[in-house]
């Protein structure tokens, strides 16, 4: 997928295209801002329905900041319509990480970014998400793949992770003192954080 994404960026030919990337949180967005920056006029939407209402206001704010800063991006704001998380949720509570619940989600929020990059007239959208060890890229790449099917924006594939992708994004996040999170964002992947901690203390 970075593959792809490479040829993409050569097939432009110097021009800059205008990219709506969704965007989880400041420290998976800087890496992939780094990257993008000199190729695409980007826009980022911080666009997560999933994660909880104190801790989205915190890296919504972590966001804005980081944008301000380094003037790599600017930033389409948007309501938290929480309760859509919740409804693609219901029944998937018990869903390993990852799975069900956690596929639900990627497709509510690509959907969401793909809707407003065509509304919006960009070329083309994507997300930060692929920059997570923790999630699947060729997920989220057949999610993005199937909706941008007939419509006027293209999907970007990505896999931000490779060529020392995620280590760049702790090394930004270190360097502009941005808070990093240790979990997804939903309170079902907050718990199972607080779990495993526990569990890890227990273990020492």
């Amino acid at each position: 997928f970075d593959k792809l994404m490479q040829n993409e960026i050569a097939a432009l030919g110097g021009r800059r295209a205008k990219l709506l990337l969704h965007s989880c949180c400041a420290p998976c967005s800087s890496a992939c801002l780094e990257r993008l920056k000199e190729h695409f006029e980007i826009t980022v939407f911080y666009y997560n329905p999933n994660i909880e209402e104190d801790e989205y206001a915190l890296r919504k704010a972590e966001q804005i900041r980081f944008l301000k800063e380094t003037g790599w991006a600017d930033i389409l704001d948007c309501d938290h319509e929480a309760e859509k998380f919740a409804g693609i949720a219901a029944g998937l509570e018990n869903a390993p990480e990852g799975g069900a619940r956690c596929l639900k989600c990627y497709e509510l929020r690509l959907a969401r970014t793909a809707d407003e990059a065509e509304r919006r007239g960009f070329d083309y959208f994507a997300t930060t998400l692929t920059i997570s060890p923790q999630k699947s890229s060729a997920a989220l790449n057949a999610i993005g793949e199937k909706l941008a099917e007939g419509r006027k924006v293209k999907w970007l594939h990505s896999d931000f992770k490779k060529r020392g992708g995620y280590l760049r994004s702790c090394e930004l996040a270190r360097e502009h003192e941005l808070y990093r999170q240790n979990f997804c964002g939903c309170k079902i992947s907050r718990l199972a954080a607080e779990r495993r901690r526990e569990e890890n203390d227990g273990a020492r």
